[in-house]
C-alpha cells in the first residue's frame, strides 16, 4: 500500500459467506439518521455502502437523490472500492448528474429534481459508499426504511435511529419485524430517541407469484402526528384529522365561472336522473379538458381552482378530481375528491396506519338509484376510461374520501372473476397437407382488457397489430386480419380484438394421423418447480376468467379418430373444466374455462397451486387425433 494511501476497508472476504450465497449484493451498512426539528421540518442523513458481487447486482453501483422546493439536497458524496478495499475513485462534485424529473403523462409544472450519481466498475466485485442529507420543508412526508428493498440483497448491518421532540411524538409501524429485535425508545431531555437495527440477513430469492417485497422484507414506516406544510398545520394522527387537512386546504377551489354553470344547465335541462347528469358532465370533462402533472411545493396537495381549470382546459389529478366536483356540484349532484394509491403494483391502503399513502386524486359519486346505493367511481384524469371504471389502476383498493367532517376509509370497486374476462371464439380450418388457418374473436372485459383499451386509444393500427403479434405464444404464422374495437354495450368495458392467422405446417400427417392441438391461443404455462424451500405466501392479486370454444374443421377424407379425455378440476386455487364433443357436421367443438380468483394464501399452499397449473398445462397441450380414411 502506498505510503499515506487510506487503509483498506469494506475488503470482500470479510463478508460472512452465507450473505454472499446467492445475492448480487450485499448491504455492508446503511445507517439512517431521521432528526425532527420542528413540525415544519425534519433531515435524513443516509449512509450506504453496498458490494457489488456480480453483474446481477450492477444497479446497486448508482444512487439517486430526488429534491424539490420543499427538499434540499444538503450534500452528496460518494466512494468507490475494489475487492480488496482499497478506494479506486472518490466521487467529484462534476460527476453528479442533475436533471429534472419528468411525467409519463406529460409534466407542464414540476420543480422535482433528481442529483444522479454513477460508481459501477467493469470489474466485479467493488464497493460503492454513498452519503447525503435531506433537508424537507415537507413533514407530512417522513421516510420509510426498508434496507432489504430487492431480490438478491443482502444485508450485513442496516440501522435506522429518530430523534424528535418530546412535543412532537413519533409515529411509526414495524413491517414484518423479527422477533428478538425489539426497537429501542429511550429520552433525554426533551427529545425522544428510537434505534431499530437488523442484521445477517440473507438475499431473498426472486419467487414465481410472491407478494411484493414491501409485504415480505423487514421495514419501519414513519409518520407525523402533527405537522405543517408552508404554514398549513395539520394532523396524521387520524385518518379523519388528515382528511380534515387535506379538505380545509383545498375548500373554497370549487367555484365555476358563470359561462361553464351556463353550459352545465344547457347540458342537463332533460336529465333529472342523477346518473345520466354524471354521465354528460363526465363527457363533457373528457372531451375539455387534458391532464398535465403540477408538482410545485405545496402545488402537490393544494389544488388549481375549478375556474382555472374551466378557463385552461388542463390540470393534475388534483384540479381535475375538483373541477368535476364543481360540475356535478352544480347540477345538484354531491361528490368528493378521495385520495387514492394509483398503479397497478402500488400497495393498498394500510388502514391501521394513518398517513401519507396517496399519490392520485379520483372523485366519489354517492348516488341512490331506484332506493339503492349506487356509487360511481370517476377517474378524471384519461379522456378515454369509460364512466364508473377504476380498472387496475386504481380498482381493488381503498381510498381516503374528503368530506367536510374529515377523512373516511372507502374501498373502491372490486373486480371479480365474472368482470375480468377474456372470451374467444375460434374456427380453425386444416388442410391435408397440415398447414392451417384460423379466425379468432376475443372479448376482453375489466381488468382483462386494460393494456388492449390502451392500445386502442394510444396507438394506430400498426402498432396494435404488431404488439398482438409479439405477444402470440406460436412458432410460425402470418396474421391477414386484424381489427380492435370497443365492445358494445354498457356494463364493464370491454375491446373486441378479430384476428385472422395463416398457420403453415400447425400439423403435419404422420403416416395416416394427424395429431392437433385444438387450444391455439390459450394455453397456460406450468410453473417452475420450487426450488427449496418456500419463503414467500402464494399472492394472485388479480381474478379473472377464460372461456375458449374452439371449431375444429377437417380437410375431406379425415375423421377424429380419438377425443382427448374431459377434465375437471375444482381446488382452492380455482376451477378448470375442458371438453370435446364431435358434431353432426364432421367438426370438433373444444370448450375450455378456466377461473382464477384472487389469492393470498400461506407458502404451504404454493406447492398445491404448482400441481394445480401442471395439470392445466397439460390438459391445455391434449391433442385430437385424426385419422386419414380415403387411402
Amino acid at each position: 500500500m502506498p505510503v499515506g494511501a487510506p487503509a483498506p476497508k469494506y475488503s470482500v472476504v470479510e463478508i460472512p459467506a452465507a450473505l454472499r450465497e446467492g445475492a448480487h449484493a450485499v448491504l455492508r451498512a446503511d445507517d439512517e439518521v431521521v432528526t425532527v426539528k420542528s413540525a415544519s421540518r425534519l433531515v435524513h442523513t443516509v449512509h450506504k455502502v453496498i458490494t457489488v458481487l456480480d453483474a446481477g447486482g450492477d444497479a446497486f453501483g448508482r444512487t439517486t437523490v430526488g429534491y424539490d422546493a420543499l427538499n434540499a439536497i444538503g450534500y452528496l458524496r460518494g466512494a468507490v472500492y475494489d475487492a480488496d478495499g482499497r478506494l479506486l475513485h472518490q466521487l467529484r462534485a462534476s460527476e453528479i448528474r442533475d436533471q429534472g424529473v419528468g411525467d409519463a403523462g406529460g409534466s407542464l409544472m414540476t420543480d422535482v429534481r433528481v442529483r444522479y450519481a454513477d460508481l459501477r466498475q467493469p470489474q466485479v466485485p467493488y464497493t460503492v459508499e454513498f452519503d447525503y442529507e435531506v433537508v424537507s420543508d415537507n413533514t407530512l412526508f417522513y421516510p420509510t426504511w426498508q434496507p432489504q428493498d430487492e431480490e438478491g440483497l443482502a444485508v450485513q448491518s442496516a440501522t435506522l435511529r429518530v430523534s424528535t421532540p418530546a412535543a412532537l411524538p413519533l409515529r411509526y409501524q414495524e413491517r414484518q419485524w423479527p422477533a428478538g429485535a425489539p426497537v429501542q425508545h429511550t429520552r433525554a431531555g426533551n427529545q425522544e430517541q428510537y434505534a431499530w437495527a437488523l442484521a445477517d440477513r440473507p438475499a431473498v430469492d426472486e419467487e414465481d407469484n410472491a407478494p411484493p417485497l414491501a409485504d415480505t422484507t423487514p421495514g419501519v414506516a414513519l409518520a407525523p402526528g402533527a405537522f405543517e406544510v408552508q404554514g398549513h398545520a395539520g394532523s396524521a394522527s387520524t385518518w379523519q384529522s388528515f382528511g380534515q387537512w387535506n379538505y380545509e386546504l383545498n375548500a373554497g377551489r370549487a367555484v365555476l365561472p358563470p359561462a361553464t354553470i351556463a353550459k352545465v344547465a344547457e347540458l342537463i335541462k332533460d336529465a333529472p336522473d342523477p346518473h345520466t347528469r354524471v354521465a354528460r358532465l363526465y363527457g363533457l370533462l373528457q372531451g375539455s379538458t387534458r391532464y398535465i402533472s403540477v408538482q410545485l411545493g405545496l402545488g402537490g396537495w393544494q389544488t388549481f381552482p375549478a375556474s382555472a381549470v374551466a378557463t385552461s382546459g388542463y390540470g393534475d389529478c388534483k384540479a381535475l378530481s375538483n373541477y368535476t366536483m364543481a360540475l356535478l356540484a352544480t347540477a345538484g349532484v354531491p361528490a368528493y375528491v378521495a385520495l387514492i394509491g394509483a398503479g397497478s403494483d402500488h400497495a393498498d391502503l394500510r388502514p391501521d396506519f394513518p398517513s401519507n399513502q396517496f399519490n392520485h386524486a379520483i372523485v366519489c359519486v354517492p348516488l341512490a338509484t331506484a332506493g339503492r346505493p349506487d356509487t360511481l367511481w370517476l377517474e378524471c384524469t384519461s379522456q378515454t376510461t369509460a364512466l364508473g371504471y377504476m380498472g387496475s389502476f386504481t380498482g381493488n383498493r381503498h381510498a381516503l374520501l374528503l368530506t367536510p367532517k374529515g377523512g373516511q376509509v372507502v374501498a373502491t370497486p372490486r373486480y371479480r372473476c365474472a368482470d375480468n374476462r377474456r372470451e374467444r371464439r375460434i374456427d380453425l380450418y386444416l388442410d391435408a397437407a397440415g398447414a392451417a388457418t384460423a379466425t379468432a374473436r376475443t372479448l376482453r372485459t375489466g381488468q382483462e382488457q386494460d393494456t388492449y383499451a390502451q392500445l386502442l386509444h394510444e396507438l394506430g393500427p400498426t402498432e396494435q397489430k404488431q404488439y398482438v403479434a409479439e405477444h402470440l405464444r406460436l412458432s410460425t404464422f402470418t396474421i391477414s386480419k386484424f381489427g380492435l374495437a370497443a365492445a358494445p354495450g354498457a356494463g364493464t368495458p370491454g375491446v373486441v380484438e378479430t384476428l385472422g392467422l395463416a398457420l403453415p405446417g400447425y400439423a403435419p400427417p404422420s403416416g395416416k394421423r394427424v395429431f392437433v392441438s385444438p387450444n391455439l391461443l390459450s394455453r397456460l404455462p406450468a410453473l417452475p418447480a420450487q426450488v427449496g424451500t418456500r419463503q414467500t405466501a402464494l399472492w394472485v392479486p388479480r381474478a379473472s376468467l377464460q372461456a375458449d370454444t374452439v371449431r375444429l374443421h377437417f380437410p375431406a377424407g379425415f375423421q377424429p379418430e380419438t377425443l382427448p379425455a374431459p377434465v375437471q378440476l375444482a381446488t382452492a386455487y380455482g376451477t378448470y373444466s375442458a371438453q370435446y364433443q364431435a358434431l353432426p357436421d364432421g367438426t370438433v367443438r373444444y370448450v375450455r374455462r378456466l377461473e382464477l380468483p384472487r389469492l393470498h394464501l400461506p407458502a404451504a399452499s404454493y406447492a398445491g397451486y404448482v400441481d394445480f397449473r401442471r395439470k392445466i398445462s397439460a390438459a391445455d397441450r391434449a391433442q385430437v387425433v385424426l385419422l386419414k380414411t380415403d387411402v
